[in-house]
């Protein structure tokens, strides 16, 4: 638990918390769902309540969801059950909520919740190499010609163009987990400089967000000797590093100031009912040794920081590279990863929906490309850029739709094509950013689109 001292020498701070909250107006607020459940307030109500009192904040936010490896859309949500075996599967389709809608029998959770989601069938334009960076920035990495610093991914403009909620929160937090395979990982902020870094608080970073029981007087101290001794390299610094570098000691001293961040990151204060919906895993297991953990429990994380005030938090899950021989047909990897997947991002939604948040956060959950139609003779699928799936929810977007088809091999798009590009810019959209106006400056202080070319949003989702 983070805890700070608050001062003790300021009578005019004596009746108040140390996060400014008067003991008097925290009883009213702490009284206030006692008198909701004694009224029979609903949630909507409540959620009205809590924003007239000041308690919840709302904000746009958008949780993307990166499936490491690239996933097989034609077991997962564009089965083709009459192509012949080699190309169809073992899996069967099963019926949805949404008439017409059929998805993985493996997936009977998002089966019955297909009303809140949306799924698009013929993603076009994909790179066919393993490398996250189309799915963070919507770019290839061989994109010509690239701006000053290179391009940036979504999170990084996004904090470069609407910063934070509230300065104790960044705006764009990572919860991506390193993998060996380098174009695994999410990108750096390229263009935009190393301000508009992700905060990445996994692993030892962690522990840094304690005070130890240092008092607020005595950090401050130790923030203002920081300033004096870095002075005189900021006045000589030309490469926008000490600019970084205050931009994350702001942040430091935000996080440590106050124990929003600290808090959504802690999930034993969360429900366990809430938890065990998610379900667990393993932090440091890697399923091929290079891709991420499978960790279900990322995405309660993510929401608990989009509600501690994060605009992007964005996500690396388990591996789905699935080429087929010994231990990785691709069958028995589905029927191992499905389910937990299926468990995981229902859980998501529906948390989204309890908290009333589902017309601000958007859920974005995709790969690097598609899968072969053909099974190859090891049992798997290889990589198949001609065609790839994503997954959408909440935004407010229009839910219960499939966008987009492909042939009767799910080898290639033969309706609404979509590209990455229309997927960021609905993103941006949801946000309230507007695509065609808005520009940030790259590195050399050239105005640069943050979408390819004229992308628009996708008509058919907002």
């Amino acid at each position: 638990m983070l805890r700070i001292f608050a001062p003790r020498d300021s009578r005019s701070r004596s009746s108040q918390f140390c996060d400014g909250v008067n003991r008097r107006n925290f009883l009213k607020i702490g009284g206030l769902g006692g008198a909701a459940s004694g009224l029979g307030l609903s949630l909507p109500e409540l959620l009205s309540l809590e924003a007239k009192a000041g308690i919840r904040n709302s904000h746009k936010s958008v949780i993307l969801i990166y499936l490491v490896g690239g996933p097989p859309h034609q077991d997962m949500f564009d089965l083709k059950p009459n192509a012949p075996s080699e190309y169809a599967g073992p899996h069967r389709p099963i019926g949805t909520n949404v008439d017409g809608i059929e998805i993985c029998e493996l997936f009977p959770m998002m089966a019955k919740r297909m009303d809140k989601f949306a799924i698009i069938r013929s993603l076009v334009g994909a790179q066919g190499g393993h490398d996250a960076f189309q799915c963070y920035t919507g770019r290839k990495p061989q994109d010509t010609p690239a701006p000053a610093g290179g391009f940036a991914p979504f999170g990084s403009v996004v904090s470069a163009v609407e910063g934070p909620v509230h300065s104790d929160a960044p705006p764009f937090v990572s919860l991506c987990y390193d993998c060996t395979h380098g174009p695994y990982n999410e990108p750096r902020p390229g263009m935009l400089g190393v301000k508009e870094s992700s905060f990445r608080p996994m692993g030892p970073t962690r522990a840094d967000m304690a005070l130890n029981g240092v008092t607020l007087d005595r950090l401050a101290d130790r923030s203002n000797l920081l300033k004096s001794i870095d002075q005189f390299r900021r006045a000589a610094d030309s490469s926008g590093q000490m600019d970084g570098l205050d931009t994350f000691n702001q942040q430091a001293m935000g996080i440590l100031t106050s124990s929003k961040l600290g808090d959504a990151l802690d999930l034993s204060k969360e429900d366990p009912k809430i938890i065990e919906r998610y379900g667990t895993g393993d932090e440091v297991k890697r399923i091929d040794g290079n891709g991420a953990p499978r960790v279900p429990q990322s995405f309660l994380a993510a929401r608990r920081l989009v509600e501690a005030g994060a605009r992007v938090v964005t996500v690396n899950y388990s591996k789905w590279d699935w080429h087929g021989g010994k231990g990785n047909e691709i069958f028995k990897r589905e029927h191992e990863d499905f389910p937990i997947f299926d468990k995981a991002i229902t859980a998501l939604v529906d948390d989204l929906h309890d908290r009333g948040m589902d017309q601000d956060t958007s859920v974005l959950v995709w790969g690097e490309f598609g899968r072969t139609p053909l099974i190859n003779s090891q049992v798997g699928r290889d990589h198949w850029p001609r065609v790839a799936m994503a997954l959408l929810a909440g935004g407010g977007m229009k839910m219960g739709q499939i966008i987009g088809a492909t042939d009767r091999l799910g080898g290639e798009a033969v309706d609404r094509p979509v590209t990455f590009s229309e997927v960021f810019a609905t993103l941006y959209h949801n946000l309230g950013i507007d695509v065609s106006s808005t520009t940030v400056n790259d590195l050399a202080g050239r105005p640069q689109y943050l979408v390819e070319g004229n992308a628009k949003p996708i008509s058919e989702l907002v």
